[in-house]
Formats: C-alpha cells, sequence, structure tokens
C-alpha cells in the first residue's frame, strides 16, 4: 500500500499542545479543515489580528455554551512575559556577579564529586544548584533581606537538592570553613558540628539553616502558610510582618506532589503578595523528562492563573530578543509554542548545526531569521533562567506587585556549565567527577587552576581543591557590601525570643478539682484549659488555636464570639447564627485559624505558628486540634518537617482511640497513634485519663516550650502530643499525694487495694482506666482477688526511659548500671501485671522489656468498624471482663489460683461474643 493510500484510510494525527497539555485529535476530515484554516488566514490577511482575536474569542466562548470540551485561556504566548523594553536597569555589576556565580558553582559541584571519592561514597546532587545558581544569587546580591534588616529579613525557602551552592556561598562568606565542606554528609565521624548535613535541616544546623525543604512539596504548603501567618501576625497586632517577604524555590518535577499546587488557591484568597515562588524549570524529574510530549512551564501558568496568582515567565536569555524583534509574522512564537520539553532538552545536549536544522530548518522564514549567526551562536543561546537581566527583572516586579501572590517559572537546563550533566537524563544521579570533567567545567568557568594543581588534589584526595579569591578580593568585598546592606547574610537562624511569664497553679485548680457528679470527656478538659489559658494576661494572645473545619465537634464553637475566627477580610456578610449565643464570627482580628478541610494547612499553620519564635522572636503557641487519626497517618511527614524546623506547640488527637468513636467506622478508628508518634524524637506523647493529669501534662509543656526550659533556658525545642476522647466519664479530684513525678515521667499508682489473697496489677492509659476500675471491682466481688491500679500517662515516654537507661549501661560498662523508671515504680508490686488500652498491642508491648513481671497486654489490633463502644470492646477483648480473665489466667499460670477460674469467667462473662452487650446502652460523645 503506497503511503497516499495509508493516509487516505487512516486519519492523520495532528499534536496540539495547549497549556501545557498535549492533546492527540485525528483529523477525520482533512480537506474541512483546510477550508476552516484558509478562511481564518483569509479573515487574518484582510481584517486584521485585531478582528482575528475577537471572532476567536467567540468562537470559543460558543464552544464553551454548547458544551464542547475546550479549555479556557489561561496560558500565554511561549515567550518571557516582561518584554525588553520594560526590563529595569539593572543595578549590579554583571562582571563581578558572574565571577562570584563561578566560584560558587565549582565550590558546589567539588562539594558533591569529592563526597563521592572512593572509600567515602556518601552522595550528593551536583546538576540542581548548577541550573539554579543565576536564582538564588539574584536574590542573595539584591533581594533577600536578612535577619539585621530593619523590617524583621525575609523568609527563605531553599530548595533541598541546591543545598551545596549555599553552603558554597557560605564558605566564601567566611561563614563555613574548606574543613567543613570537605566533610559535606559527614556528620558525626569527625565530631558534632565538623561536617555538613546533606540538605536544609535546621535540627542539623540549628544557627544556620531555617527551613527543613526536602520533603518535596512541603516547601510550597509550609511558605503559603507562614506567608499567611505573617500576616495574621501583624493584623493581630503582635508584629509588624510589612517588610517581611517569603521566598520558595521549587523544581517543576517537585510541582507534581499534590502538596506543592493543593493549597494555591489560599493564597490568591488571601492576596499574599508577600509570597513569591521561583519554580526552576529545568523540565527534568528524577529519571527523565517531567512532561516530555507537552509544556509543564505553559501548564504551571495555566494552573497558577486560573487560581488567581500573578505569573512571571523567564524563558529565553536576551539573546533571544532580537530574533523575536523580527519576528514580525509570528513564525518563531508559533515554533516556541509548539515546541514540546522533550524537544528541548534534546537541543541542550546538541550542538548548534542540529539545533539550527531541527529547530529552525522547518520553515524557510526561520532559516533566513538565524543565517547571519554560526552555529556555536546558535548552541549557546541561552535560556531566561540563566540570564541574570531577565531573572532581576522578574524579582524586582514580583516585589512590586501587589494583591496577588507571583509565581516566576523560570527555564533552565539541569547541570548548566557542566558539559557532562548538562540536559541529561541520568543528570540526578551522577555524583562524581572526573578529572577531564573538572578540567572542562574550569575552563567554561574561566577559573585561574592550573592543570598541575587540579591533577595533584585529584591523586592526593581524590577531588578538586576548593577555590577561594582570598578575603580581601573584590568579588568577596562585593559579596559581603550587599549583605551588609540587604541586613546580613543568610541563611541564619537565630531565637532573640524571651521566656514567657507562665500562669501559676492556680489556674488549673479547677482541672484537679474533678467532675464531681458529672461526666466529661478528656477533650472537654483540653478545651477548657485551653479557655483559660486564652484569659491569661500574659499568654492568651499568644495561643493560636487551629482546627481542620471541626471547632463545633470538639466543643470549641464557644470561643467563636470572643475570640472570632481569623479572616483578613473580616466578616462581610451576616451569618446565618447570628442571633445565636454561639454564632459564627470572623474578623481580621481574629485568633483562630479555621483551616477547612485541610490537615496538611492545619499543620503548616501549627509550623508557623510553632516557630515563630525563631522567625519573628515572638513565641506564639499553637494548639491543633484533630481527629487523631487524621493526625500522624495523614500528615506525619509534616509532623517530621514542623520537628525539623524546631517548632514547638500542642498538638491534641481528639477522638482518640479506636472504640471511642465507633460509630464513625473505620477510617475515624485510631488504634496507632501513639506507635507513630514514637518514632519522631521531638514528639512527647501522652494518653492521659484524668482531668488532674491533663492539668499537669499541659502546665509542663507549657513550661518546657515556653519557660526555662532547655539545655540553655530558652525552652525546649518538642512538640507535645495528647490523645484525649470524647467519651465521658467520671473525673476524680487530684489526691492530696499525687505522684506528679509519676504523671510526668509516664506512671502513677492511683490506687492499692486493701484485701488479702492473690493480688495481680492493672495498667491503663487513656479511656482504658475506667475498664480496669471496673475489672478490678468484678475481681475482688467474683474471685476475691485484689488488684493495685495504675494510670499510664505515657507508653512512650517510658519505653524512651527505659532505652535511655540501657544505652547509658552500654557506654558506660564499669559504672552502676541505671534501671528503667517503669522497673523502679513496679519494684515492690506484687502479681502479674495486665496492661489494656485503646489501642493496639504493640503500644502497651513498648515496656514489656522493663516490666518486672508477668506481663500481660490486652490491645484493639485489627481494623475498625461501626458499632458501639461496648460491643467493640467485647469485638477487642479489651473491656473489662477481659480483663478479668486475663488477670485469672495470669494467676493460674503462675499456680496462686486453679485454671478452671479462668475457664468459668470467660463462659460467664461471654468474652468471645459482642452480641452480649446488645443491651448495654453508652452515653454521648458521638462526632
Amino acid at each position: 500500500m503506497s503511503d497516499a493510500d495509508k493516509s487516505r484510510k487512516s486519519p492523520a494525527i495532528a499534536s496540539v499542545i495547549h497549556e501545557g497539555l498535549p492533546t492527540q485529535l485525528p483529523d477525520i476530515d482533512p480537506d474541512e479543515t483546510q477550508e476552516w484554516l484558509a478562511s481564518f488566514d483569509a479573515m487574518l490577511d484582510d481584517r486584521g489580528r485585531d478582528r482575528a482575536r475577537y471572532v476567536m474569542l467567540r468562537l470559543l466562548e460558543r464552544a464553551r455554551e454548547k458544551q464542547v470540551g475546550v479549555p479556557a485561556l489561561r496560558s500565554t504566548d511561549y515567550i518571557n512575559t516582561i518584554p525588553p523594553e520594560r526590563e529595569p536597569w539593572f543595578p549590579g555589576d554583571e562582571d563581578v556577579e558572574r565571577r562570584i556565580r563561578a566560584f560558587i558553582r565549582w565550590n558546589a559541584a567539588v562539594m558533591v564529586s569529592s563526597a563521592n571519592r572512593k572509600g567515602l561514597e556518601v552522595g550528593g546532587h551536583i546538576a540542581t544548584y548548577q541550573s539554579s545558581a543565576s536564582l538564588y544569587e539574584v536574590g542573595f546580591n539584591h533581594f533577600f533581606r536578612g535577619k539585621d534588616h530593619e523590617g524583621g529579613g525575609d523568609q527563605i525557602y531553599i530548595q533541598g537538592h541546591g543545598s551545596p551552592g549555599v553552603y558554597a556561598r557560605a564558605f566564601l562568606e567566611g561563614r563555613l570553613s574548606e574543613e567543613q565542606l570537605y566533610r559535606f554528609r559527614q556528620e558525626v565521624q569527625h565530631g558534632r558540628g565538623a561536617g555538613l548535613p546533606s540538605y536544609p535541616h535546621p535540627r542539623l544546623m540549628p544557627d544556620f539553616w531555617e527551613f527543613p525543604t526536602v520533603s518535596m512539596g512541603l516547601t510550597a504548603i509550609n511558605s503559603i502558610y507562614q506567608a499567611r501567618f505573617n500576616r495574621y501576625l501583624d493584623n493581630r497586632g503582635i508584629k509588624d510582618t510589612d517588610q517581611q517577604h517569603v521566598w520558595a524555590f521549587m523544581g517543576d518535577g517537585e510541582m507534581a506532589e499534590p502538596e506543592s499546587l493543593g493549597a494555591i488557591r489560599v493564597a490568591a484568597r488571601e492576596e499574599l503578595d508577600n509570597l513569591t515562588w521561583v519554580i526552576n524549570c529545568n523540565l527534568q524529574q528524577l529519571d527523565g523528562p517531567v512532561t516530555g510530549n507537552g509544556k509543564i512551564i505553559q501548564e504551571l501558568e495555566a494552573n497558577f492563573r486560573g487560581a488567581g496568582w500573578n505569573v512571571i515567565k523567564v524563558v529565553w536569555g536576551r539573546e533571544w530578543d532580537a530574533l523575536l524583534a523580527k519576528d514580525v509574522d509570528g513564525v518563531l512564537v508559533n515554533q516556541m509554542n509548539t515546541t514540546p520539553d522533550g524537544a528541548f532538552q534534546t537541543y541542550s545536549t546538541e550542538d548548534g548545526a542540529y539545533v539550527r536544522e531541527h529547530f529552525f530548518g522547518g520553515d524557510p522564514r526561520l532559516r533566513k531569521m538565524v543565517e547571519h549567526m554560526s552555529d556555536t551562536q546558535i548552541e549557546k543561546l541561552p535560556r531566561g533562567g540563566h540570564d541574570y537581566r531577565k531573572v532581576y527583572a522578574a524579582f524586582d516586579a514580583a516585589t512590586k506587585h501587589t494583591g496577588q501572590p507571583t509565581v516566576i517559572l523560570a527555564h533552565t537546563i539541569k547541570g548548566w556549565t557542566i558539559d557532562a550533566l548538562e540536559g541529561k537524563n541520568a543528570t540526578h544521579q551522577m555524583k562524581k567527577l572526573t578529572l577531564p570533567d573538572l578540567k572542562k567545567f574550569r575552563d567554561r568557568l574561566y577559573l585561574p587552576i592550573s592543570d598541575r594543581d587540579l591533577e595533584e588534589s585529584y591523586e592526593k584526595t581524590g577531588g578538586a581543591p576548593f577555590y577561594h579569591p582570598g578575603a580581601s578580593s573584590p568579588e568577596i568585598d562585593y559579596m559581603l557590601e550587599r549583605r551588609r546592606a540587604l541586613g546580613g547574610s543568610i541563611p541564619r537562624r537565630i531565637n532573640r525570643s524571651t521566656a514567657l511569664k507562665l500562669p501559676g497553679d492556680e489556674l488549673y485548680a479547677e482541672l484537679k478539682q474533678g467532675s464531681g457528679k458529672n461526666k466529661f470527656a478528656t477533650t472537654m478538659a483540653v478545651v477548657r484549659l485551653l479557655r483559660d489559658w486564652m484569659k491569661d494576661p500574659e499568654i492568651g494572645e499568644r495561643l493560636v488555636p487551629i482546627a481542620p473545619d471541626e471547632y463545633r465537634t470538639f466543643g470549641m464553637d464557644s470561643m467563636f464570639p470572643s475570640a472570632k475566627v481569623y479572616n483578613p477580610g473580616g466578616q462581610q456578610y451576616e451569618s446565618v447564627d447570628r442571633k445565636m449565643l454561639l454564632s459564627y464570627k470572623e474578623s481580621a482580628q481574629g485568633q483562630m485559624l479555621h483551616e477547612g478541610i485541610s490537615e496538611a494547612g492545619a499543620m503548616a499553620s501549627a509550623t508557623a505558628a510553632g516557630s515563630a519564635y525563631a522567625t519573628h522572636g515572638e513565641h506564639m503557641i499553637p494548639f491543633y486540634i484533630f481527629y487523631s487519626m487524621f493526625g500522624f497517618q495523614r500528615t506525619g511527614d509534616s509532623i517530621w518537617a514542623m520537628a525539623d524546623q524546631l517548632a514547638r506547640g500542642f498538638l491534641i488527637g481528639a477522638t482518640a482511640g479506636r472504640t471511642t468513636l465507633t460509630g464513625e467506622g473505620l477510617q475515624h478508628a485510631d488504634g496507632h497513634s501513639p506507635l507513630l508518634a514514637a518514632t519522631n524524637p521531638a514528639v512527647v506523647h501522652y494518653d492521659p485519663a484524668f482531668s488532674y493529669e491533663i492539668a499537669h501534662i499541659m502546665q509542663d509543656g507549657l513550661e518546657r516550650m515556653y519557660g526555662s526550659g532547655g539545655p540553655e533556658g530558652q525552652g525546649e525545642d518538642v512538640i507535645f502530643y495528647l490523645t484525649v476522647y470524647n467519651e465521658p466519664v467520671s473525673m476524680p479530684a487530684e489526691p492530696a499525694d499525687v505522684d506528679v513525678e509519676g504523671i510526668l515521667r509516664g506512671i502513677h499508682r492511683v490506687s492499692t487495694a486493701d484485701g488479702e489473697g492473690p493480688r495481680v496489677q492493672l495498667m491503663a492509659s487513656g479511656v482504658g482506666f475506667p475498664w480496669i476500675q471496673d475489672a478490678a471491682r468484678m475481681l475482688a466481688e467474683d474471685w476475691g482477688v485484689q488488684s493495685d491500679l495504675w494510670s499510664v500517662t505515657s507508653w512512650n515516654e517510658l519505653a524512651r526511659d527505659g532505652a535511655a537507661a540501657e544505652e547509658w549501661n552500654l557506654l558506660n560498662p564499669g559504672e552502676q548500671h541505671r534501671t528503667a523508671y517503669v522497673s523502679d515504680k513496679l519494684a515492690g508490686a506484687r502479681g502479674p501485671v495486665v496492661a489494656v488500652s485503646d489501642y493496639m498491642r504493640a503500644v502497651p508491648l513498648q515496656i514489656a522489656r522493663w516490666v518486672p513481671a508477668d506481663y500481660r497486654v490486652l490491645g484493639a489490633d485489627g481494623f475498625g468498624f461501626a458499632d458501639t463502644r461496648p460491643a467493640a470492646r467485647r469485638f477487642f477483648h479489651i473491656d473489662a471482663p477481659s480483663v478479668v480473665v486475663q488477670a485469672l489466667q495470669a494467676l493460674a499460670d503462675a499456680g496462686e489460683l486453679p485454671a478452671e477460674k479462668a475457664v468459668e469467667a470467660a463462659q460467664r462473662y461471654r468474652i468471645d461474643d459482642p452480641t452480649a452487650t446488645k443491651d448495654i446502652k453508652q452515653e454521648g460523645g458521638d462526632a
């Protein structure tokens, strides 16, 4: 079959790129298509572009009216947003700044390559910073305000893989030594602080890094809520943040993370013109193109414009300006618009002859446009993200824009200036530069390093030498002068806060009185304490209540009229419940952060508030309350980032446990969050049973985080996580001899039985304590067994204490051994120990190694489901009858009771039969 016959039998497939997305459309009638195109061309020639544009817009409008699937126009041509005639005067010395960039590029690459010398090989990333060096250096030299700036300084999120470039700049500024650079990714073998961490980690370099950014996608959402929190502080009159700008650097591949784009509407809705994102569009992910058949810059432009952002594209360097000026009929712009990213990536790796043939060669008008240029000149036509003046113009426009956040989409080449890496798919995984690679790199940067010096260093160390032009060189003088003018070197983290004057014991008196004849849930106890805190003249205004659309669930709607929900626009409507006592009220000065259905957004707010002591020198106290199941399980990565950022505050996992909210079913049944919390060293978890325990725990949390806690008396960088419940229970008053130390360290004895006979130790946490109270009564009345009752406020802290004791013994074999706290507490207790909680067995089993007795654990293992609490607890075998049978079995195994007793009890209570609970009524505590 001839080619002509083939074309007649199957329609041609036209590849159309619209808003970055490729659309494959079969042409079922080429002749008709050609007639339409010819008609359009004729109208364009006869009536001009304005008429053609009007008709096209009307046709698009009619197509949408008729429900034809065409997208709205949300993208512009694939050229720079700012034309040459609108570019501002560049105030810097471009030659000096080019040399500075060369020094930093070299040292950043050498640092990573040296870290992968034979015998070490600890990894690293060379290419990311090389593609974004100009983006950062424009900011460092002209825009980023430091901590000593009168306005308080900007907040800058550095892209995680770009850290080598920031270290390299700090080396030139004298903030880091050559030895530290040589010890990149070697943080302990040379001594703490002698090396450098892989990525921006404030916990690892607390005086240097301010924001952790290598968890992809979290930079985006955290920067939005940081900018929003800055406005929150300003609107509430706590701090003037008007001159503080948030800059966030990210990659185009990172935009695939849901968190990256998930909150951009928040930034637009709240008009956060104090926020600028710089997206390094080098068109590559870790393995290959971000969108090889499409155009990621156009796709992102459509996303951001549609969300209400100001979009600035920096696509082409200045050498393209003259070519675009010649483009009177739009053929060059059309070629730019229709060339997919995969082709541009290929052009970045090929020579000028290839680009001439494949990019310019398809149309005689394009060929003529570059006929005066050599292949070398074509090869060197730059991307806009590498052009200092184009980037400066974009940054300048972003900082002057009002009413919208700005995103700068900068077209770059990954691995730029390193011939061995530029634009290649494997660039991200390339860690080591050979000696020939280094020589080419040196030559391209025009660095005064001789072949001999390179060869000797490579032979001796396996890497190239670092380069420093000298402390008194013009380049270093220029760098330091620019940073002095902008408020000092960055990144830099500094704690300028002072300890808060915290409320005294009297504020907690009401909680310590218990519930009397009434019952209430531990969630209500925590909320009551929050209300009291908010009334305190010293810390009240520093409380930041945060909830993801669940304030009413947690009984916090009473705060709406007084504290009000924060909204920078105020409340511009009459609330539907305005005539009610607890009506919903919004205010620009509101204290409560209502994040809608977004646990990720709530965590970002908690992080911004919890680190305000460092970012703003102002202690703020986040109080983030949420369904416990939707905390560590759903946003665990954000909690790690919060800990990495050295943030402080309270996370309240409400409606906790696997059986207290069983009407909601499987996805609301938290049986494991304490285990997830245990994995984070900064999280201090408590599972209190009584209101007086809550009083001591929360008071201690305030003191540790916001008082004189910590090694330097500036507070401790921890996060308190409390799991609390929605089930109303009787709250005892605090006993006169309360064991406060035991409450805070994880376990205290609540009662000791007086009777004779076999004895067991019953332990429970949280909502499980009433179960062992009932079990103790049943054991005594029905089986003649006495029970001592223990409240375990923190299985996690007991386990950490035991592990710490063992570690101390390991490191100090000649010293008297330390024992675990739980071992000491149970040392004099008689009988087997039975532990129960509303979590899976693995939670209480954390301490099994240090319990000096036969240790039996009951737990809610498996999936949750919807039913009553009694039915669920019988199903999981964690209710009082199950505790009784387990205790009798343990005593029988110890020879203190006949085995028949446990058999008899199991049959009497029907502990294997949830239907036995169908007539048991439950009270209160739904969602």
